[in-house]
């Protein structure tokens, strides 16, 4: 930057003007499973399980939930991953011939 005689920038000021970005944090989103009356509940372990990557205690104990309450919350991630586990849920519901509902939102 040229220096001006009175020893500040070329706009007439001394002084460094630096501006700070902020990061703010990703949105996160719940994925939840809902329940109807034609998928098997051995089926929604497999889905917990398998997607979700949850030991099958739990996978057991959120499939009573979904059973129960008529949903269950599989996890909170980011937008990404969590349209993609929706995806991957529906995709391996439609091929076993499952109704089987997932969603997210806004957590």
């Amino acid at each position: 930057m040229p220096v001006g005689r009175d020893g500040g920038n070329e706009f007439g000021s001394d002084f460094d003007v630096r501006t700070e970005k902020k990061l703010d944090e990703p949105k996160m989103f719940r994925v939840i499973l809902h329940n109807d009356h034609y998928t098997t509940m051995d089926f929604v372990v497999e889905v917990l399980v398998q997607i979700f990557r949850m030991p099958a205690a739990r996978a057991t104990k959120i499939m009573l939930d979904v059973h129960k309450k008529g949903a269950g919350v599989c996890g909170v991630y980011t937008y990404d991953i969590a349209v993609t586990k929706v995806n991957q849920v529906h995709e391996l519901a439609r091929s076993r011939e499952f109704p089987l509902k997932c969603s997210y939102e806004e957590a």
